[in-house]
Parts: C-alpha cells; sequence; structure tokens
C-alpha cells in the first residue's frame, strides 16, 4: 500500500513542479532554467521543513508521511531536469551558465533544506 501511497504524491507533486516552473519561466522568459532553480530551492525547503515537522510534531502514518516526502517533494524536485538543462548549456557552449547553475542549484538548495529545517524547530519548539 506504501508504494500506491508513494505513486500518489509522486503524480501531484510532478504536476504540481510542472505548473510552477512553466509559469516562472513564462513570466520571466529567461534562457536560464530560472523555474526549475526556483522548484529546486521550494522542495528543497519544504524537504527540511516537513521531515522535522513531520517526525516530531505532527503523527502521520509511515504511509502517508512517505507519500509526502518521497512522492510529493519527490516528484516537485526535479535534478534530473536540472541535469538536462545543465547538459543543454554546456553542449551549446554556455560554460558560464553550467557553472552559474551548477553552483546555485547546490548552495540554494542546501541552504533552503537548513532554512526550511530551522523554521520548523523555531516554529514547533
Amino acid at each position: 500500500m506504501i508504494l500506491v501511497w508513494i505513486a500518489l504524491g509522486g503524480a501531484a507533486g510532478s504536476v504540481l513542479r510542472y505548473l510552477v516552473h512553466t509559469r516562472i519561466d513564462q513570466l520571466h522568459g529567461y534562457t536560464f532554467p530560472v523555474g526549475v532553480l526556483t522548484v529546486n530551492v521550494i522542495g528543497s525547503f519544504l524537504m527540511g521543513f516537513l521531515a522535522w515537522t513531520l517526525t516530531n510534531h505532527i503523527t502521520l502514518t509511515e504511509e502517508h508521511r512517505t507519500a509526502i516526502l518521497v512522492g510529493l517533494l519527490g516528484g516537485f524536485t526535479t535534478f534530473s531536469t536540472f541535469s538536462h538543462d545543465t547538459l543543454q548549456h554546456f553542449i551549446h557552449g554556455q560554460y558560464a551558465a553550467v557553472m552559474l547553475n551548477i553552483v546555485l542549484s547546490v548552495v540554494l538548495c542546501i541552504i533552503a533544506a537548513g532554512a526550511g529545517l530551522l523554521l520548523a524547530k523555531s516554529l514547533l519548539t
């Protein structure tokens, strides 16, 4: 049954990712993948916040917690899309965009996950 919950969460997360990143890219029209970067930072923040919150303050079944953390957030974040976008910049010789995307994605997502964790702890402790 846990696989069904993960699949449902993953489907919802994937649809949400598509809606968020395409809307952001439409609004800005950048050639740099701002929508994917935004989704990954938001997803990292939510992972930090919800991982702590769902373990320490909200009682959920293992299936529901896994559906949210693995399914929903796993479907929402986009490492494969990040990799594809970065590779496309590399193929087109846009080496500055490659480095910027790698550094910003890794650094901002780690900071966002830590910020989510710290916020959850400060609000719920």
